[in-house]
């Protein structure tokens, strides 16, 4: 296996990055580095951008919008977005990398048409409606449930940690619906509006600031039948299946790479009285030992691109990838604070979600917030614990 770029894929990058450099707006570069939370409207110009090049579902098949670009390809393609400072792709919420998949692999002709045309073109805004009080990493626990009356379901129960909501006007969800069945067998996966009676979206104060969670409250909401995806008690083998597509995502390789380099560049300059950052035997070794994990963790993820093209099973590589990639993400943000002192730890709420560049130096802005945010990584898309629990059974199955 040889995983050194090729001719073909250093011709690709090159024709990206010309793409990129060509059609990213300045000002939304220059706001992606300095806000973390950036309201909708501005990941979605990214995104139509895309959509006019036929570029904003890249690992779609082709018969659904797709680019039919190799999985390296689409990492390739992450990679120069991220070196660019485009919105990440997560931020024009989770149609595009979650649900669409899930809908144009397990849905009817019906949801395919109705659904993946306004995913593509940023129409709707989706959030996904997975965890619950007291069932976060283990999903089969849920309580929601979604009882058959006619041609409906009627829903009752709560979601929490739910990212976006207050943006969203649809939702994915897993609910109960048969209570008699095995845990698993009993949950189905239900798709719809969130401007349905019942629906009660609460926001949640997060430590940066933002209300980027929200809890989702169902009170006998009514959703017509059509809106079960695939087959009832199948909601199990979708939802694992869509979290696969998720973690090779979250583990943020190509951003972290752009997070270090930015922050070797403000080491280099010369600060007022003092010697610059980077003369610090300390900030050195720390920064090369992320430096050597990113390396690392850059190659997992061409190697898993690459399995994922030669069409090789390999369900623990998302898993490594998520649990090293995640840790490392808190790694970088962790020395960029430390690198700051205490200007790190000024941002401006801007109350709609977002935040603002505050009176601090540049290379400050954004940080504070990208900073606290970033804890969860390790815990959004499956806990590290639940990653080296997938990890461990295939280690040691048979033995």
């Amino acid at each position: 296996m040889n995983l050194a770029p090729t001719v073909d894929e250093e011709a690709f990058r090159q024709e990206v990055r010309g793409f990129i450099r060509d059609h990213m707006p300045a000002d939304l570069a220059e706001k992606s580095r300095r806000q973390f939370h950036l309201v909708p409207e501005q990941a979605l110009r990214w995104q139509k951008i895309l959509h006019s090049q036929g570029w904003e579902v890249p690992a779609w098949p082709v018969e659904y919008g797709g680019t039919g670009w190799t999985a390296v390809q689409r990492y390739i393609f992450e990679e120069e977005c991220a070196l660019a400072d485009a919105p990440f792709s997560m931020l024009s919420g989770v149609g595009i990398p979650m649900v669409g998949p899930v809908i144009y692999t397990f849905g009817n002709a019906q949801q395919k048409a109705q659904y993946l045309p306004r995913i593509r073109s940023g129409e709707d805004f989706w959030c996904q409606g997975f965890s619950e009080p007291g069932s976060g990493s283990d999903l089969a626990s849920l309580r929601t449930r979604a009882v058959r009356d006619g041609d409906d379901y009627i829903i009752n129960g709560q979601k929490i940690w739910t990212s976006v909501a207050q943006h969203a006007n649809m939702i994915f969800c897993l609910v109960k619906t048969d209570t008699e069945a095995k845990a698993q067998q009993g949950i189905s996966f239900l798709v719809f509006s969130l401007d349905r009676p019942g629906i009660t979206i609460r926001p949640i104060m997060s430590i940066d600031g933002a209300p980027s969670l929200n809890e989702v409250f169902f009170e006998n909401v009514r959703v017509p039948a059509s809106s079960l995806l695939g087959e009832e008690g199948k909601g199990w083998t979708y939802a694992k299946f869509l979290l696969g597509h998720e973690r090779f995502s979250l583990a943020e390789v190509a951003r972290s790479k752009r997070r270090l380099e930015r922050l070797r560049a403000f080491a280099l300059q010369v600060r007022e009285g003092q010697s610059p950052l980077a003369d610090d035997v300390s900030f050195r070794l720390r920064a090369a030992d992320i430096e050597i994990d990113l390396l690392i963790l850059e190659q997992l993820a061409r190697r898993v691109a690459w399995e994922m093209d030669m069409g090789i099973e390999n369900p623990g590589g998302a898993s490594i990838l998520k649990l090293r990639g995640t840790q490392t993400i808190k790694d970088v943000n962790e020395l960029w604070m430390d690198a700051l002192g205490h200007f790190g730890l000024a941002f401006e709420d801007m109350g709609d979600g977002s935040h603002g560049s505050p009176t601090v130096p540049e290379w400050s802005q954004g940080r504070a917030e990208e900073f606290l945010y970033l804890q969860a990584s390790t815990i959004y898309g499956g806990t590290s614990e639940t990653q080296r629990n997938i990890v461990a059974k295939l280690i040691y199955a048979g033995h």
